[in-house]
């Protein structure tokens, strides 16, 4: 039962230590990013429209830190900035088509970066594992509702992951991704 006390520092232990491992990930592919900006462009796939205020905290990013990373960012091309049309105060931003190899790379060097943390378990344990994250994350986001910001965990239609090995999954995803190309 000692674990348990220990729990929280435990998820962000792990939250660290997944981070960490991206960006060793990215240095080796010489990604050329920060994890930062990853975390950035990652959302903003998720959220095309967003605003800048939305993604600083979605993001956990400091707002002028932000500022920085979109500036960079949009002078690769990847993003654009848009006047919100009810209120010009607000930048809404959506990726642009140049974001989508980056993107790519990004998703790939995180599904190598899975691959390492999940290794060792079965494909029922990694599917059993996301359940119950997923179950804690509804509880804490019914709990405190204005903090959550993301919907909970929902496994994407071409990721079956108790059908196959997350190495399976990875190898599929990167055949495709090839294959797009």
């Amino acid at each position: 039962m000692d674990g348990l006390r220990h729990f929280g520092f435990l998820l962000k232990d792990v939250a660290r230590l997944s981070s960490k491992n991206f960006e060793r990930r990215a240095i080796a592919d010489q990604l050329g990013l920060t994890i930062e900006q990853c975390r950035v462009l990652v959302h903003l796939e998720k959220n095309q429209g967003i605003s800048q205020t939305r993604l600083a905290y979605l993001t956990e990013t400091d707002p002028m830190t932000l500022v920085r990373i979109l500036d960079h960012i949009e002078r690769n091309g990847w993003i654009e900035r848009r006047r919100d049309p009810s209120d010009r105060r607000v930048w809404r931003l959506h990726l642009q088509p140049g974001a989508r190899p980056v993107l790519q790379r990004i998703w790939a060097i995180a599904d190598d970066a899975r691959d390492d943390a999940l290794a060792g378990l079965s494909a029922a344990k990694v599917e059993q594992l996301l359940q119950l994250l997923d179950k804690v994350h509804s509880n804490l986001a019914a709990l405190v509702p204005s903090a959550s910001g993301l919907e909970p965990r929902q496994a994407a239609p071409d990721m079956p992951v108790a059908k196959h090995s997350v190495n399976a999954i990875t190898r599929s995803r990167r055949k495709r991704l090839k294959g797009s190309r």
